[in-house]
């Protein structure tokens, strides 16, 4: 018999703060008042993940810049390794728990001394396997990865890197399509299914990083068994940003967050073939009770 775990929601703040830490405390007590398990932010080093070339082009959409070049765009948005400190703090007063993408060593190291409940691998960088080394050997707690614009051969190499490693119980894997929104003919959501046969008595679990638009999906996720569900979260979706398009805002989230928790008290067996609440119903509307032939 099948069986469903509660679904555990993080509400993806990432950048959505704009750069401004009294934003990002207030997404994460807005996250936790819709709901949300989880609220995870990013950490780059613009520096260390950017060629010069790429550090000193301009934004490839001007309108979402907040910098005249691509890396002062980013070194805008990041928030300080004293900032993330304060906003674990932050998290563990508000009853919710704190968490981050990392993209570069710099970041998973900084990332790694604050020791959340688990760190994030983002689709971009989840093939940075000396990253990947770093957080097996000097972090402890769960690595989730994401598996957007990724090979088959690509996720092979990154499965078999965990194994040799005896860290495939510390893994939790993502499906994901990684688009800023994802159409639904696009999402595919029987990847999930996929990674479960295929993965999902070796890992610890697995995950749904959604970027389509509206919450009827990820209830189709939660179904197929992703026990982690993973959206964008943002105040206002007309914010200036690459990821405000495909966040949720208030009310979605907190949608989100009540539909999956009933779909979970929903998804079960019946413990007798006639339920309690079946029997008023039975005897005032089935006339037709099967008897016993001779």
């Amino acid at each position: 018999m099948k069986k469903y775990f509660p679904p555990k929601i993080i509400a993806e703040i990432g950048c959505n703060h704009k750069g401004d830490f009294a934003i990002a405390k207030e997404l994460i007590r807005l996250a936790k008042t819709c709901g949300a398990t989880v609220a995870k932010f990013q950490k780059r080093d613009p520096k260390t993940l950017l060629t010069e070339k790429q550090y000193n082009s301009p934004h490839p959409v001007p309108e979402n810049a907040y910098g005249h070049t691509y890396g002062q765009h980013r070194e805008f948005l990041e928030l300080s390794f004293e900032q993330h400190a304060e906003l674990k703090k932050y998290c563990e007063r508000q009853k919710i728990k704190y968490s981050t993408s990392v993209w570069d060593v710099p970041s998973a190291e900084g990332i790694i001394a604050l020791n959340p409940e688990f760190i994030k691998i983002p689709s971009a960088t989840n093939t940075h396997f000396e990253m990947l080394e770093l957080l097996i050997k000097k972090y402890k707690g769960d690595i989730h990865l994401s598996l957007g614009m990724t090979t088959r051969k690509e996720e092979k190499e990154i499965l078999s890197f965990f194994e040799k490693r005896s860290a495939l119980k510390r893994l939790v894997l993502y499906s994901c399509t990684s688009g800023y929104p994802v159409p639904a003919n696009q999402v595919c959501m029987l990847e999930i299914d996929r990674l479960i046969e295929s993965y999902g008595k070796i890992v610890k679990s697995i995950g749904f990083s959604g970027h389509h638009q509206g919450i009827a999906l990820d209830m189709s996720a939660y179904a197929l068994g992703a026990t982690w569900v993973e959206r964008h979260f943002t105040k206002d979706r007309t914010w200036k940003g690459t990821d405000h398009a495909a966040s949720l805002e208030i009310p979605g989230m907190t949608k989100l967050c009540r539909d999956l928790k009933e779909a979970f008290q929903a998804l079960r067996y019946k413990k007798e073939e006639v339920l309690d609440i079946e029997m008023v119903q039975r005897k005032k509307l089935k006339t037709h009770v099967a008897t016993k032939t001779k």
